[in-house]
């Protein structure tokens, strides 16, 4: 049985929202000041877990149309790639030469898990 491309497609779709919603608790996090008022309605960690409810309902979708687990789960872990992309676009954390070689092994790392499946 193969992994549907609409499930592969979900995965990848989750992963960009999961790395969002990591930007998000950044951001809400910076502007907390400890008291639980400042976590309970602060902007940006709502939407940062409006964003993992999505990650869930993509997940779930997902795996009801037929995506194999050991396919796509694997893909999720672009997360990682995502959310550098966004720390060097909205934080200026800079991206060195063994960053991008970690990327470089998640990708090859993503595709072999892939195979056969």
């Amino acid at each position: 049985m193969n992994t549907p491309l609409a499930a592969i497609l979900m995965f990848i779709v989750a992963a960009v929202f999961g790395a969002v919603g990591q930007f998000l608790y950044k951001t809400g996090a910076d502007r907390a000041t400890g008291s639980i008022a400042s976590y309970l309605l602060n902007l940006p960690l709502i939407a940062g877990v409006v964003c993992y409810i999505v990650v869930m309902v993509l997940f779930v979708a997902a795996f009801k149309s037929g995506g194999r687990m050991s396919v796509l789960y694997p893909i999720y872990a672009s997360t990682f790639i995502w959310g550098a992309l966004i720390a060097y676009y909205a934080f200026d954390e800079p991206i060195r030469p063994v960053n991008l070689f970690g990327m470089l092994v998640l990708i090859v790392g993503m595709f072999l898990m892939g195979l056969g499946k």
